[in-house]
Order: C-alpha cells, then sequence, then structure tokens
C-alpha cells in the first residue's frame, strides 16, 4: 500500500507529514517510523506528525520522534502541521488544534518578503524553576533544561556536554532536552539543543526556543508585562512573545512565530 506524505521544515527542524483523518496508519508500527525517519535508509526527518481527526478542534496532532516513539509537544512541528493543514485544505486561516499538552491556536501570517510564517500560541507555564544563577529546568509542552553560558555557543561540543545532562541520574529514566544559550541581551539570543527522542543536536527546537526565551526572562530579573525575545538557532531565527505575571514566576499569552516551510512531497511503500 501506497502512502502519500509531505516534509516540511521549521527553521531547519523536519517532519514527516501525513493526512491521517482516516485512522488508518499504523500508529503501533516503532520500527516503521524509525525507519521512515533515518537519514540514510529512509525519507529522512527529526520526526514524524499524523493530522488526525478530533471532535471538537479542527484536528489532532499525533508527534512521534525519530526514535519511532510518540512524544510530546514538538513547537516547531506544530507550527508544520498548521501549514500542512492549510495546504491540504482542513483549514483556511486562524484555527484551533488538539495536541498531547492541550489546545494550540494558530495563526498564518503572510509578511512581505517572507516564506508563510506560522504563529502558535503555546500552554502556559506555571513555574521555572531556578537550579542556580545559570541553569533552569521548565516544561513548555515537553522537558527542558536550559543553562546559560559565557562560551560561544557555537564552538561547544554540544552533543558531549548534553548527555552528561541528559543522562544524569535526575534525567535518565524520562529524558529531558538540553539547551545551551549565549544571552547577547534578554531579549536576543543564540542557542542551540539537544532533542531526547531524536538523541542528537537539531538544527531548532519550538519548545526548547520558547524555554530559553521564558528563562532568559526570569534569568535577567526583567519586570513583569509582555516581553519579546528573538531567538537565532543553526536552522533560522524565531521569535517568542510571553506575559509575565506580577505575582509569581508564571508565563501566560505566549507564542512562538516563525517560518514553516514545505520541502517536497512523495509517496512510500508500507
Amino acid at each position: 500500500m501506497q502512502i502519500t506524505f509531505y516534509k516540511y521544515q521549521g527553521t531547519g527542524n523536519d517532519f514527516i507529514m501525513i493526512d491521517d483523518r482516516t485512522l488508518s496508519f499504523p500508529i503501533d508500527d516503532v520500527e516503521l517510523i524509525k525507519k521512515w525517519c533515518d537519514r540514510r535508509f529512509g525519507i529522512g526527518a527529526d520526526g514524524l506528525i499524523l493530522l488526525q481527526p478530533h471532535s471538537t478542534a479542527a484536528y489532532y496532532m499525533k508527534y512521534y520522534n525519530s526514535d519511532g516513539r510518540e512524544s510530546s509537544m514538538c513547537g516547531n512541528g506544530g507550527r508544520c502541521l498548521a501549514a500542512f493543514a492549510l495546504t491540504i485544505g482542513v483549514v483556511n486561516g486562524p484555527h484551533e488544534f488538539m495536541a498531547v499538552d492541550g489546545l494550540h491556536q494558530a495563526t498564518p501570517l503572510i509578511i512581505e518578503g517572507k516564506p508563510l510564517q506560522i504563529k502558535l500560541k503555546m500552554k502556559d507555564v506555571d513555574e521555572v524553576k531556578k537550579l542556580d544563577s545559570t541553569n533552569f529546568e521548565l516544561n513548555t509542552g515537553s522537558p527542558h533544561y536550559v543553562e546559560f553560558i559565557a562560551e560561544d555557543v557555537h564552538t561547544i561540543p554540544l552533543v558531549e556536554m548534553a548527555k552528561t545532562i541528559r543522562y544524569n541520574k535526575t534525567y535518565k529514566k524520562e529524558g529531558i532536552n538540553v539547551n545551551m544559550v549565549n544571552a547577547i541581551t534578554p531579549q536576543h539570543l543564540i542557542m542551540r539543543t539537544y532533542e531526547r527522542g531524536v538523541e542528537d543536536e537539531t538544527f531548532s527546537c519550538g519548545t526548547g526556543v520558547t524555554a530559553a526565551a521564558l528563562s532568559s526572562i526570569i534569568h535577567a530579573k526583567l519586570q513583569p508585562g509582555e516581553h519579546h525575545i528573538q531567538i537565532k538557532t543553526p536552522g533560522g531565527e524565531l521569535e517568542v512573545s510571553a506575559v509575565l505575571q506580577a505575582t509569581s514566576d508564571n508565563f501566560s499569552d505566549i507564542w512562538l512565530t516563525g517560518p514553516a516551510t514545505f520541502v517536497f512531497k512523495g509517496s512510500v511503500e508500507i
């Protein structure tokens, strides 16, 4: 049986997209998903996303990491899925979709001279745990460890450094995504991310970018209110806006904005 797929990428974070509104995809076939995501023997991607039906939202986002296992929320994947839904006519403008961490709003932005931008509302964050003066832990739909470093983030051995955190006794069982960040200013970050499930560096990570932005607001002791953070990843630039509450380190009205780009369409034998 042939299955049609679409390939999308959001700042270098790439995904296989499948219209599964008929619920016919073999969701328990871990090895099949892993093979398709393999960059030498498959289509090649950081993850696979199924667009499935939902009773109240426009659709449901079912996300798998490249290890073939279903995972938590993926911000860049959510933006790419919204672009995919527009492409195949499931929606025709702003809409809401359901994911494992709850309901998300997606708004397409047409900006002259730029590819399609998707503005995605992320879940509220009730806690940014400050581990010490430079290290933070929080969940932005997926669990993240954020470290602000003085060294040039481009030259560090990221994978080696990240594995000492991801596989330590605290995080080994459930796993955690690890982000190393240079704060040029509190509103301008440069970062790299190691993702659990991929078990390697990815060019970009939407929930990681969000985690770094919120951590930067706390790290810099910025005042409560709305903040806009620009983040540069190896795959491109994203923006996070969020409101820091006056009474605690809680964040609401969090939006992740950036490009969601169609790469190619194909079919594969199942």
